[in-house]
């Protein structure tokens, strides 16, 4: 029934419509911080669902191919952001297994033992030995204390903390992310989070797609022009160099338009060079879509009918964007 009702809704051709699924991490195992965070067994699941339903194909070509009008029914693209080591060492077995191409969107300034600042705000909830602490001082927007008493009120912490911080400067940020470190009491913070350069060499002999996500994953709509292109084209730079291969696809950090990206930063991608970007905005794309901010999309349900019957869904939804 979903494949039908999919197919229906992106029957290919001038007609078609592109999916495109947004994924982050698969850990080994379900986080009991995370709980909604895909593991192992549920990326499985997914993958296998999506094998049964959905033609499957690599970013650059589908984009290409709705383009043209020529996608074929059903079609669907699989995308990883940031450049997690479980990208490579647990979700690379998987799409291997079901036959499944992916790209992923490597920020390139934490390859090889680097950490993203979100990371370092989430380690220190997870590990704090402290119930309760006052963080009023810190003149963070709209958090006077954090209540870390089980893992439902430290989740709720962490999704205030990332609010509060998220569009900071960046060394605003980072010095509020280092004073609620030292506050919750954590000094010791994991450098194996990120992929190396081996495991994205993996990445690439496996067939896979390598895209730039930026160097240091900022707000792109926050910095200067001259930054921003520095930001977008060293980190085409440095993956082209490693890998040894053209990188033509781009993904915003963050990526809802209008907000954390502008008019002008589509400009600057394309002046960068890239033939695709893909945004945060959950919709599908029609043959009109701009190839600079393609939409993508994540189901959150369990359920294999709740996740098609969701996928399905999307297929009426048309991004938005911002204006050219």
């Amino acid at each position: 029934m979903i494949k039908a009702a999919w197919h229906w809704g992106s029957p290919g051709g001038a007609r078609g419509r592109l999916t495109v699924l947004i994924f982050h991490r698969v850990l080994t195992q379900p986080d009991p911080l995370f709980p909604g965070e895909m593991d192992a067994a549920r990326f499985d699941a997914v993958c296998g669902w999506l094998a049964s339903w959905a033609t499957v194909l690599p970013l650059h070509t589908a984009v290409r191919q709705l383009r043209d009008g020529v996608l074929p029914a059903r079609a669907l693209a699989i995308t990883f952001d940031d450049g997690y080591a479980d990208n490579a060492s647990v979700a690379l077995p998987l799409l291997q297994k079901h036959g499944l191409c992916a790209t992923f969107f490597v920020s390139t300034g934490y390859l090889d033992g680097g950490r993203m600042w979100s990371d370092t705000l989430i380690h220190a909830v997870r590990r704090s030995e402290r119930a309760r602490v006052d963080v009023r001082d810190l003149g963070l927007e709209g958090v006077d204390a954090l209540s870390l008493d089980g893992w439902p009120a430290r989740r709720a912490s962490v999704n205030r903390l990332l609010q509060a911080t998220k569009y900071l400067g960046d060394q605003a940020r980072d010095e509020a992310v280092a004073a609620l470190a030292n506050r919750l009491g954590v000094s010791q913070f994991p450098d194996d989070l990120m992929m190396s350069s081996s495991q994205l060499k993996t990445l690439r002999d496996a067939g896979m797609q390598i895209g730039a996500h930026t160097v240091n994953h900022p707000i792109l709509s926050q910095l200067p022009r001259a930054e921003a292109l520095r930001e977008v084209s060293a980190s085409r730079s440095a993956l082209e160099a490693l890998l040894g291969q053209p990188v033509s696809v781009f993904a915003y950090p963050n990526g809802k338009p209008g907000q954390d990206y502008s008019k002008e930063s589509v400009d600057i991608v394309r002046e960068a060079g890239y033939e695709v970007a893909v945004t945060t905005e959950w919709a599908s794309a029609g043959v009109d879509v701009d190839p600079l901010q393609v939409p993508r999309f994540t189901p959150w349900d369990s359920q294999r009918w709740r996740y098609g019957w969701r996928l399905v869904r999307n297929l009426r939804v048309d991004p938005r964007g911002v204006s050219a």
